[in-house]
Order: structure tokens, then C-alpha cells, then sequence
């Protein structure tokens, strides 16, 4: 699809972040797309927080300019001057979207701005489920038109709470995935997602990854997260078939982390390996595709 038949903010969330704005074209043209290209927009304001930062107290006045955002669209206030936030606030009113999912969102990218990383698989899942889980939440929310499918939680009975319970297993299997890829990228930044013990466990201390590259005993932690992952896409498969056509576009995360874990395990579980990096190619989009079309993510 070219720029030119895009709004400018499909094009910008085309350029800024191509995996989860390809998920948003199998959503129902119009203003529920528009509304997804927003929330991702969003998300990505909030990741590149600190990448842009100098140091992390600027990168948490960043996120708290957009948690007054959010308050001031739940508020029915004027949206801020920024191509960005009027999209967000006009799809926050026009889906009623529970401003607590906003709230779990930047919580959760607060962490970035800690110089460690996670202490244990246990902290990593809740800062995936924050990011990720509760945007598949929201995103959720815009496909399926009422408040229930963001906000049912875990457990929740009812198609509706099986929606949202779906989108945040894809949402955070996506997280956990990502990070993975993104493994050579943070270490670059002197960064690192990969739990703390198990790195401990591994014999391998973060600064040895960040200053030599790769390791063999990577694979360990790495693993350990990719399990992660994998018992997430299981639950959203698993909810998947309560889930109408129309919504699907929120789940199809799924199915491009099911094919970066594949990657992974095929390359020996190093994210340093070229074919991680690659992602996929041109594959993605049939993936995504074939996932639309059957409803297995």
C-alpha cells in the first residue's frame, strides 16, 4: 500500500512500526483502523521515551506530558498540539477506551528508564503485560465497539471477557518476542529485558554482552523467555475462536511472534543471528494473512 493512500498518521505508524501497523490494515477500513493507527502511534510516542532521552528523568516527563494527555481526552478537554495526541483523544471519546489500560501502559514504560533491567522472569512478564497485554486490551476495545472486551480480566466469563483475554495474551506474547529480537538493539544502548537470575544462572553478566556481542550461554536466558512467550500464544490461541472476524486485527500479534519465535529457535536461540534480525520478510504479510482468514493465531 502506498503513502499516498494513507492518512498521514498510517503513514507515519507504516515508517515508525511496520509489524503492528500491518496488523491494523486487516481491521475494518475507516475510522476503527484510524483509531488502531492512533493507539499505535501512541505506543510508540511512549517506547522510543527513553531512546530519545538523555537521561531518564527527561524520559519520564515525556510519559507524564502523555498521561496529562490521556486525562485531558478522558476529560473531554481540547487535545494538546501534536499529531499524535488529537487522533488518541478522538479515539479514547469515540470507544469510550478505559483510561486504567492507558494508566498500566505508562506504568509500565516507566520502567524503562530503570538502569536495570528485570530481576526475574516474574517482573519481565508484568512489564510485557503492561505494555503489550494491556494495548491488545485497548485494541480490542476499538474493534469490538463497547468498554467490556478491554475490561474483563483474566478468567472473566463471556465472549466479551474471552475477546479481551485473547488480545492480551497476543499483546503480551508480542512484548515478550519483541524484546527478544530487540536483544542486540538495547545491549547496543547498554540496556537489557532478559531476566536478571536467569542471566545469573547462565554465568553471563550484562556487561560482558554489552561490551563483546554475542554468547553461547545467551541461549539459556533467551529460551527461558521464549517458553514465555510460547505458553502466552497458547492462550490466545485457546481463546481465539470466541473472538469475531471483525476483531481479529487485535490478535494478529500473535502470529508474527509465533513466526520471531520459530526464527529464534531455528538460529539456536540467538538474537544476534541474522535471520532473527531479518524478521521474516515479505513472509509476514501471508502469515498475517492466513491467521485473518482462519482465526488460528
Amino acid at each position: 500500500m502506498a503513502d499516498d493512500r494513507l492518512s498521514p498518521l498510517g503513514a507515519a505508524l507504516r515508517r515508525a512500526d511496520p509489524d503492528r501497523f500491518l496488523t491494523a490494515l486487516f481491521a475494518p477500513a475507516g475510522p476503527r483502523r484510524e483509531a488502531l493507527f492512533a493507539l499505535y502511534a501512541f505506543n510508540h510516542e511512549l517506547a522510543r521515551a527513553r531512546e530519545v532521552a538523555s537521561e531518564p528523568m527527561l524520559g519520564l516527563i515525556r510519559l507524564h506530558w502523555w498521561r496529562e494527555a490521556v486525562e485531558d481526552a478522558v476529560a473531554g478537554a481540547a487535545p494538546r498540539r501534536h499529531e499524535v495526541a488529537g487522533p488518541l483523544a478522538a479515539a479514547i471519546r469515540a470507544h469510550a477506551l478505559p483510561p486504567g489500560l492507558f494508566e498500566q501502559v505508562l506504568a509500565a514504560r516507566e520502567r524503562d528508564m530503570d538502569e536495570a533491567g528485570p530481576p526475574d522472569m516474574a517482573a519481565l512478564l508484568a512489564y510485557a503485560e503492561g505494555t503489550g497485554g494491556a494495548l491488545g486490551r485497548l485494541a480490542a476495545a476499538i474493534l469490538a465497539g463497547d468498554k467490556e472486551s478491554a475490561g474483563a480480566g483474566a478468567g472473566a466469563g463471556g465472549d466479551a471477557g474471552a475477546v479481551g483475554d485473547a488480545a492480551f495474551a497476543a499483546g503480551t506474547a508480542f512484548a515478550l518476542a519483541g524484546l527478544l529480537r530487540a536483544v542486540p538493539f538495547h545491549a547496543a544502548q547498554r540496556r537489557l529485558y532478559l531476566p536478571a537470575d536467569a542471566m545469573a544462572a547462565a554465568g553471563l553478566a550484562p556487561e560482558r554482552l554489552f561490551d563483546r556481542g554475542p554468547n553461547p550461554a545467551l541461549a539459556g536466558p533467551v529460551r527461558a523467555v521464549a517458553a514465555a512467550a510460547a505458553a502466552r500464544l497458547a492462550e490466545a490461541r485457546e481463546k481465539a475462536g470466541a473472538v469475531p472476524k471483525s476483531v481479529r486485527a487485535a490478535l494478529l500479534p500473535a502470529a508474527l511472534a509465533r513466526s520471531a519465535l520459530r526464527l529464534l529457535a531455528r538460529a539456536g536461540h540467538d538474537p544476534f543471528d541474522a535471520r532473527v534480525q531479518a524478521g521474516g520478510g515479505a513472509g509476514r504479510t501471508l502469515r498475517l494473512v492466513w491467521a485473518n482468514a482462519t482465526g488460528r493465531v
